[in-house]
């Protein structure tokens, strides 16, 4: 089977450092094994992704030279290749687990979680304490009507453990009703949930691996079920570390410095490149490489598996 790598960003705002060198090892490990890549806007919060901050990105991403073969500017046998405009796809899915009896109504609020003490996960998320999951239909249809409120729709997740071995982490396991709880397929609003919308799109698209920042590592586990209640194909996953600046803090859209508008004019996009791959161990030092360059030496064993820190004056 040719693999098939993506990258799939969400455009809240210019592509940063840290988005950059997810895009340039999902796009180097793909193409090192001779195959395609797929370009995917995540834009599912419409009102924070606007669609010109998508074609920003589209430029953005060809401006440092790294190709795709589907996407949203080119098409392709799987588009369209927005989120937003795929929603039948996850209703069909959510339909699926209705229809084996894994999806219940839930009338919390973010504020009635926290106020209850829900307890949290080690990255602060809450893990649902399971309120609603025992509701009769009658009992729904009565909160629904008392509270005015369109439920969200949660995953009954069973009592059992998903272990997989990452392609670079190596071994994880998760058990999932004590470490994330019943978890969002669709959200109040109708907005559906990344986990639910990211697992049907790579398995609709052919996606055969998933490289991504290891902040998503402790979402795989629930991917994971989902793969197997809608019974789609699993790809493999490779989960790199996380860029930090100077001072160790994590890197966002909202490190103007580390943004590619900034960035772009004062580096061309081999220089760039050629500095993220130094960071990652597989250029010898910061010179400018091309992505085409670098595939001669890239390779996930030179990759740290701790989070990398960007040095001083290095951009």
């Amino acid at each position: 089977m040719t693999a098939t790598g993506r990258f799939a960003p969400s455009p809240s705002g210019r592509i940063h450092l840290g988005n950059i060198l997810c895009c340039l090892l999902a796009w180097l490990s793909a193409r090192k094994k001779g195959g395609r890549v797929i370009l995917r806007i995540e834009d599912l919060d419409t009102a924070r992704c606007p669609r010109q901050y998508g074609e920003q990105m589209c430029r953005d991403i060809r401006w440092l030279g790294l190709n795709w073969d589907e996407g949203p500017d080119v098409g392709g046998p799987h588009a369209p290749y927005t989120q937003s405009d795929r929603t039948a796809l996850y209703q069909a899915a959510l339909e699926r687990l209705e229809g084996q009896g894994l999806v219940y109504p839930c009338f919390c609020t973010r504020a009635e979680l926290h106020a209850a003490s829900a307890p949290h996960r080690e990255d602060g998320q809450v893990i649902y304490p399971g309120t609603c999951r025992h509701l009769s239909a009658e009992e729904a249809a009565e909160k629904a009507r008392r509270t005015g409120r369109t439920p969200a729709l949660r995953l009954r997740v069973p009592e059992e453990e998903i272990a997989f071995t990452d392609g670079h982490m190596g071994e994880y396991r998760e058990f999932l009703a004590r470490d994330c709880g019943d978890f969002l397929l669709r959200r109040s609003d109708g907005m559906f949930a990344y986990q639910l919308a990211v697992v049907v799109d790579d398995a609709a698209m052919g996606v055969t691996e998933v490289v991504r920042g290891a902040d998503l590592l402790s979402s795989t586990p629930r991917q994971l079920l989902l793969y197997r209640l809608l019974g789609l194909q699993e790809p493999a996953f490779y989960h790199l570390p996380l860029l930090l600046d100077s001072d160790g803090r994590r890197l966002s859209k909202r490190n103007a410095d580390a943004g590619l508008d900034t960035l772009g004019e004062r580096y061309t996009a081999p220089e760039i490149l050629g500095k993220l791959a130094f960071l990652a161990g597989f250029n010898p030092s910061a010179e400018a490489r091309t992505g085409e360059s670098l595939l001669a030496d890239f390779d996930w064993e030179k990759v740290p598996k701790t989070d990398i820190r960007i040095p001083e004056g290095l951009f």
